[in-house]
């Protein structure tokens, strides 16, 4: 989720998480294993910064939450992989947003038996989709990158497949390598992919270990996709109506946006990218109902709108004797059409891997 995009003023957009302290990160090498992590998220502002009107992305006036210590998840040794079909398509899973927590998205991948006890591939003929939003806020982005990008060649090797979609994120890490302090029409005055990035918590060490295959990978991305059934996107808005009225079409469209390298156009795919809780209130099954009826599949899958934001359950500042918000798993709504699964893992939530069908 970003701020600072630019929204204009037909949207209604509030304040989120912001963290500006670049963590002190150390490298590490060698298999995926728990531990502590390099850097720790920074703590809240104490005052809330103001903006020009309209210049905010989301829609409500909302509390900061103090994440404290990273969240460590204990993987139970037992767990074991889904039961794979032995002909046909393996089982289908998702992945809400990471933003940098590598180690508990290790775990998580762990105790849905997707991958072994060295980070490796061990699911056979499955299928994951992460959501998009890999960097920013959490330590260690580029590792988390860096993960995926190599699940994705040991799945195909497997049988399965792991792929990914483009989050607002992605778009704001690119954006930031590629046009830097380059001044763009924010709809609410000039901004710069640069102050955007570092608002919503650019992390120096991503930038420092950030390769060119990293940005051609990001910049192939697609943004929809429609699995058995399933309207996988990053965001819970209507803006990829925008760019084409096929999934085909908004793929090409975003990524020949990306390939102009025109630094007006793509903030303006980025902003629309973070436009969020078009699902949630009044009107928000209607919404779901365009998307769907315009690119096929019965349900609609996003993270990019973490759970707690979408229950109003956004914790307090009070300390350490505050709980965190809890999640247990995806959030269904906007008449049963939308399932959410952005946990909230940059605030002590849960970072949500989920086999689809829900109750499989």
């Amino acid at each position: 989720m970003t701020q600072g995009a630019g929204q204009g003023p037909e949207v209604e957009r509030t304040a989120t998480l912001r963290d500006f302290r670049v963590p002190a990160y150390v490298h590490e090498t060698g298999p995926y294993v728990h531990g502590t992590h390099p850097g720790n998220a920074a703590p809240p502002l104490e005052e809330p910064l103001e903006h020009p009107e309209g210049y905010t992305p989301t829609q409500r006036d909302l509390p900061v939450i103090n994440r404290g210590d990273t969240l460590q998840v204990t993987v139970d040794p037992t767990a074991v992989q889904a039961p794979l079909p032995a002909t046909g398509p393996g089982p289908l899973f998702v992945v809400g947003d990471v933003h940098g927590y590598l180690d508990e998205l290790v775990a998580a991948l762990q105790e849905k038996g997707l991958i072994d006890g060295a980070g490796h591939w061990c699911a056979g003929t499955a299928r994951l989709w992460f959501l998009g939003d890999f960097t920013d806020r959490g330590p260690d982005g580029i590792g988390v990158i860096d993960l995926v990008m190599r699940l994705s060649a040991e799945a195909a090797a497997a049988g399965g497949y792991c792929k990914a979609l483009m989050g607002n994120h992605e778009l704001l890490l690119l954006g930031a390598k590629r046009f830097g302090d380059t001044p763009v029409n924010s709809g609410a005055g000039t901004a710069t992919f640069q102050a955007a990035w570092l608002l919503n918590g650019g992390q120096k060490s991503d930038m420092d270990r950030l390769q060119d295959h990293h940005l051609q990978w990001m910049a192939r991305l697609d943004a929809v996709e429609e699995v058995d059934g399933h309207l996988l996107v990053h965001s819970d808005t209507t803006a990829y109506l925008d760019y084409g009225d096929s999934i085909e079409a908004v793929n090409d469209t975003v990524r020949e946006t990306i390939t102009r390298n025109d630094a007006d156009e793509v903030w303006d795919l980025f902003r629309k990218f973070t436009k969020r809780f078009s699902f949630r209130d009044e009107g928000g099954a209607d919404a779901v109902r365009s998307l769907l009826n315009t690119y096929g599949g019965t349900r609609i899958v996003h993270g990019h709108s973490p759970i707690p934001y979408l229950l109003g359950e956004v914790g307090s500042e009070e300390g350490e004797d505050s709980a965190g918000p809890v999640v247990e798993g995806p959030h269904v709504y906007a008449d049963g059409l939308a399932i959410a699964m952005d946990g909230g893992v940059t605030m002590a939530g849960k970072l949500l891997v989920q086999q689809l069908p829900l109750g499989a």
